[in-house]
């Protein structure tokens, strides 16, 4: 499982973030993108589907490989 950020639909809340560090940074102006290119490590799934759920902007998707 892969997740990107949309830069142009995420306004800066960072709930993703807060959520799961381990698989999302925050840029220097609040914008968040994914870790790892993406890459969602197994144990991690949930805490994507956490964060993806909790996005307002829902700026975040998944991309199935």
């Amino acid at each position: 499982m892969r997740i990107q950020v949309d830069a142009e639909k995420c306004q800066g809340h960072n709930r993703c973030y807060s959520l799961a560090p381990a698989l999302f940074d925050v840029d220097d102006y609040g914008l968040a993108t994914a870790l790892n290119d993406g890459v969602v490590p197994e144990d991690m799934i949930a805490k994507a589907n956490l964060a993806i759920a909790n996005c307002p902007e829902m700026a975040i998707t998944i991309i199935e490989e």
